[in-house]
């Protein structure tokens, strides 16, 4: 069968003949009809993510949509190595779940990788509850953008949004960000003025690096008698950087807990509630993402390719 193959880690994958993978017990053959193009794929490719692919060639892909052999249309996550989902088939496991009828394959594939880690990341990790006030950090992303619309269908009542695009920063607040903060210039200064005297109850961040380095300044405070709320950091993702330093006077001025997501903080019945949550959401119309169709041929041209906040979804 045709896939994306990986022959080399930190090397595009190629387009090429695989072998047909053979479903094992509690395992099913899908047919696939699209597959996203992931941060997670692309850094798991590279070996730079803490799970990889072991023993090469392998096919790329973490998630797609596809088709069962009793004709249900669905989402599978998570098949077995070396079957990724960007092939003709892949693997589904006890990780699938019913597409709607309101949801097309291409939107199923582009959306639901990102709006998962999204409402997982509020929901489950931050445990956002409605009226409070929530920061974005790389709001302008894929998955910022639909972390923006679930902040807001959830009920926060302020969210701050930030990122360095200003026409991507516009577009996010049509989406629903009440605040927009232009991280190209001094990141410091526009962290101490949106921080102010309220606070964030809750900041997701997408970025590491620089900036969560500048919001942690902005976050102490020296006065005891100074307004103070607890503050529910959630990384997700290091676009700006692998690491920090972490000052203790950082943790000492503040009221501020760190927490991660990703594959391994959350378990298997919060996965099943958040994709129940975003197919819901996105059949209402409430959470929304720019996709773009691309044959699976085209992969290696594709890969390192910037998607400006689209979604790149391969059709094999």
């Amino acid at each position: 069968m045709k896939a994306a193959i990986l022959h080399t880690y930190g090397e595009p994958p190629r387009y090429g003949e695989f072998r047909e993978p053979e479903p094992r017990e509690g395992e099913q053959l899908v047919e696939v009809t699209a597959a996203a193009l992931t941060n997670l794929a692309r850094s798991r490719a590279a070996g730079t993510h803490y799970s990889d692919h072991g023993e090469l060639p392998a096919i790329v892909g973490v998630d797609g949509v596809g088709v069962l052999a009793d004709g249900r249309r669905v989402f599978f996550t998570g098949p077995r190595e070396p079957f990724g989902s960007m092939a003709q088939r892949s693997l589904a496991s006890r990780r699938t779940f019913p597409v709607p009828d309101g949801l097309d394959d291409l939107t199923a594939a582009a959306l639901l990788n990102p709006g998962v880690s999204a409402w997982t990341s509020l929901a489950h990790r931050a445990e956002l509850r409605p009226g409070e006030r929530v920061l974005i950090l790389g709001a302008t992303g894929v998955t910022g953008k639909l972390a923006v619309q679930a902040a807001r269908s959830m009920g926060a009542g302020e969210i701050v949004a930030a990122g360095r695009n200003r026409e991507s920063l516009r577009r996010v607040g049509e989406l629903g960000a009440d605040v927009t903060i232009e991280l190209d210039q001094d990141p410091g200064a526009a962290f101490a003025e949106a921080v102010g005297d309220k606070g964030f109850d809750v900041v997701i961040d997408y970025l590491w690096g620089p900036p969560i380095e500048a919001l942690l300044g902005a976050l102490g405070r020296a006065d005891l008698h100074a307004a103070s709320r607890r503050t529910r950091l959630v990384h997700v993702g290091g676009m700006a950087g692998p690491s920090i330093t972490l000052p203790g006077s950082a943790l000492r001025s503040s009221d501020l807990v760190i927490i991660g997501t990703g594959t391994g903080s959350w378990n298997p019945v919060q996965l099943a509630e958040s994709v129940e949550h975003v197919m819901r959401g996105a059949v209402a119309g409430e959470l929304t993402i720019d996709a773009r169709p691309v044959p699976l041929a085209e992969v290696e041209s594709v890969w390192n390719l910037d998607g400006k906040g689209t979604r790149t979804v391969l059709i094999p």
